[in-house]
């Protein structure tokens, strides 16, 4: 597949998920990156704004298999992994899979569920496969999980594990509609979802191609060099209590690779990883709390102005700009 062709099977994907979600194109882009890094989404915002939409809007953009789990408290781990059931017929355990084996999995509120239960997507996203009783199973590729989230002050809610936090390539926030796309919305939703009409404009096969493509992008070793600068500092920044892992310059660096091919690019720059540092490294960062004046109070910049900081003040090596 040519640099074109994968340009123009990406419009048409954002065009149709555009046609479900009214005035979010930075979060369909992001979205659209993670896909083609072969990464996991974190969607994180309030109920109601377009957070499971938006996942059934990119399942429904790709012919491939497509299994919806809800999170809830009394969710089990084998609900996700499937279970070992004795067959008396046969006389043997059978294994029945659950519905992590798809090539796209929504997890729809992922932190209704006990940490518990969450950490059971640990194995699947970061191996691509599932251990139960002993034996291990293969998951479907390319595999991918869309995960939504309520905020962590929300009642009912567990906040995530670092460890599984550190599975999400990329995480976004819908925001609230402007008043256009609200107003748009009550009067092309009144009597039927657009959702409905929503058909899929690439195959399996297509997709697999565009994920292909996106591997071969080039990253130069100075592009290489600023990233692993970025992460490094981090690590040691005083407002911060946890750093990037290297599975997050990993990440940083596959998501950018994915934004260059969907700006028509064969190579990545400089300004990919600097968009793409928030969403990529601002949920798997931890503030330090500060103590001023003898009493206890937390005080530290946002994640994301801390991160835009690093960002300023990280040099960019000689070179970082130029294709192979």
């Amino acid at each position: 597949m040519g640099i074109d062709t994968f340009h123009s099977f990406a419009a048409d994907i954002i065009g149709g998920i555009e046609t479900v979600i009214d005035g979010k194109r930075d979060a369909i882009e992001l979205a659209l990156t993670t896909l083609l890094a072969e990464g996991h989404l974190l969607i994180e915002d309030v109920p109601g704004v377009g957070k499971t939409m938006l996942a059934r809007a990119i399942a429904r953009s790709v012919d491939c298999t497509v299994n919806r789990i809800q999170f809830t408290p009394d969710l089990l781990p084998s609900d996700i992994t499937g279970v070992s059931v004795y067959n008396q017929a046969e006389m043997e355990f059978q294994f029945k899979p659950g519905p992590v084996f798809a090539n796209l999995v929504i997890g729809d509120e992922i932190n209704r569920a006990s940490p518990k239960t969450q950490s059971a997507l640990l194995e699947s996203m970061e191996e691509g496969q599932i251990s139960v009783d002993g034996a291990t199973y293969p998951l479907a590729r390319p595999f991918t999980v869309v995960a939504t989230q309520n905020p962590v002050e929300m009642e009912g809610t567990y906040p995530l594990p670092e460890a599984q936090r550190d599975r999400f390539m990329i995480r976004i926030s819908m925001g609230y509609p402007d008043e256009a796309a609200e107003v748009t919305m009550l009067r092309t939703r009144e009597t039927s979802s657009p959702l409905d009409r929503l058909t899929p404009v690439v195959t399996l096969e297509q997709l697999t191609s565009m994920i292909g493509l996106v591997r071969n992008i080039y990253v130069s070793p100075a592009v290489e060099q600023y990233t692993v600068a970025i992460s490094q500092e981090t690590r040691r920044d005083r407002d911060l209590r946890l750093g990037a892992s290297p599975r997050a310059t990993l990440h940083l660096v596959r998501a950018a690779k994915a934004r260059a091919a969907l700006d028509g690019r064969e190579f990545v720059l400089p300004d990919d990883i600097d968009a793409l540092a928030v969403p990529v490294l601002g949920h798997r960062l931890i503030a330090a709390a500060r103590v001023a004046g003898g009493a206890s109070a937390f005080q530290a910049s946002s994640i994301a102005d801390i991160i835009h900081r690093i960002v300023a003040a990280t040099p960019v090596p000689l070179g970082a700009g130029e294709s192979a």
